[in-house]
């Protein structure tokens, strides 16, 4: 007979992996209200599979995939029901005008405009994650990780500044 998870085990999990959370969350939105409301969602769908998961895989591993799918899958809702008009201000205070700050900026950037999939291919591989973790949080094949890394650097070193 299976034991049922514990609040405290669930607790511990979620304190270890909350920065993992947390990086995946903010890669989808900026807006730190829709960060907030993400990270909740993520942590609902955690507690939803956690009798499930029980240590049968690795725990950053399993995070990393129900954080990326909750994350795609509120972006394909976002994007097929909301359209928005952006509230503009004369002043950005997160903005650094040193030629690093504006290097970072601009491949983050073009790191939004990818789609949602290679998007989180990135983040892994930014997270410094083997390509045969991201294989397994993605569930794709090792070399099918690497192929798509090339791809997805070249298709960055070719964007335009828009």
């Amino acid at each position: 007979m299976a034991t049922k998870p514990s609040e405290q085990q669930f607790a511990q999990l979620v304190k270890e992996q909350k920065s993992t959370i947390y990086t995946v969350c903010y890669m989808f939105s900026k807006d730190e209200d829709e960060v907030a409301d993400l990270f909740e969602e993520v942590l609902v769908n955690l507690w939803k599979g956690f009798q499930e998961f029980q240590g049968r895989s690795n725990p950053r591993t399993w995070v990393y995939r129900v954080s990326l799918n909750t994350c795609i899958s509120a972006d394909r809702k976002k994007k097929k029901h909301r359209k928005t008009i952006p509230l503009t201000m004369d002043i950005n205070l997160f903005e650094d005008s040193d030629a690093d700050s504006r290097q970072v900026q601009m491949l983050r950037n073009r790191i939004a405009r990818l789609g949602p999939f290679d998007r989180a291919i990135v983040l892994l591989w930014l997270e410094n994650m083997s390509y045969e973790e991201i294989g397994q949080v993605v569930g794709i094949s090792t070399k099918n990780v690497s192929v798509r890394l090339f791809r997805i650097k070249e298709q960055l070193k070719t964007m335009s500044e828009e």
